[in-house]
């Protein structure tokens, strides 16, 4: 073998994705705070010079996480022209993202969503309200209820998990409350008890779109 052959050739160069790469991977694994500049760096095998070149701080990366995750929701739920259709693929999508990202969950809690894809997605369910037959007002508060409820929800799914990291699938997560819920002594909260069953699918896919087409069925006819 020749030396040019032996010599290694030349680095790729760092992107913007390789960042929000990086950084998304370290908060799959610990959660938010472990995406400190100094981390996605050691994280990219770069000095921490390197990232700031693409972002000025860490509340820029954070933000443009929140962007590429919108991003992702609005390419995956194209119109369908039913206005509880798209709704409840918009949420659904949503949810997907955020469940199997769940350090990037207080991201959507702790910051302001006014990025394009953020723009866009708020744009698509006032349209959505509008074709539901809200008016102005009404479907501006609609569309905040349902980021209310989408968030909350999520947030709370996200919650019930006690470590940081990737969330277990549905069934493993919904049968480890189930065996939880299962001590509550029947004697001293008998209705507590006798619902346990239930309970234990409030983070499940069930409890979240139960409560989201609940939410839709409110909307028709409404005005503000």
């Amino acid at each position: 073998m020749t030396e040019a052959r032996r010599r290694p050739g030349p680095k790729r160069a760092l992107t913007q994705d390789d960042v929000l790469d990086a950084a998304l991977r370290l908060m799959d694994a610990d959660g938010p705070v472990a995406a400190s500049i100094r981390r996605i760096a050691g994280e990219l095998g770069v000095t921490p010079n390197a990232v700031y070149t693409y972002f000025a701080d860490k509340a820029a990366i954070e933000q443009a996480l929140v962007e590429r995750l919108l991003g992702e929701v609005n390419a995956a739920a194209p119109a369908t022209g039913g206005w509880r259709a798209d709704l409840e693929l918009l949420a659904v999508e949503i949810r997907a993202r955020l469940v199997a990202h769940p350090g990037a969950v207080p991201l959507f809690l702790s910051g302001a969503m006014n990025g394009p894809q953020a723009l866009l997605l708020g744009e698509r369910l006032l349209d959505r309200l509008s074709a539901a037959g809200l008016d102005r007002a009404a479907g501006a508060r609609g569309a905040y209820l349902i980021m209310v409820y989408v968030l909350g929800a999520i947030a709370l799914e996200v919650a019930d998990q006690p470590h940081a990291g990737v969330l277990p699938p549905e069934a493993e997560r919904i049968a480890a409350r189930a065996a939880a819920w299962g001590e509550v002594p029947a004697d001293r909260f008998p209705r507590t008890a006798a619902a346990t069953d239930v309970m234990a699918t409030w983070i499940g896919t069930d409890q979240y779109l139960w409560g989201l087409r609940r939410l839709l069925d409110s909307f028709a006819g409404l005005r503000s």
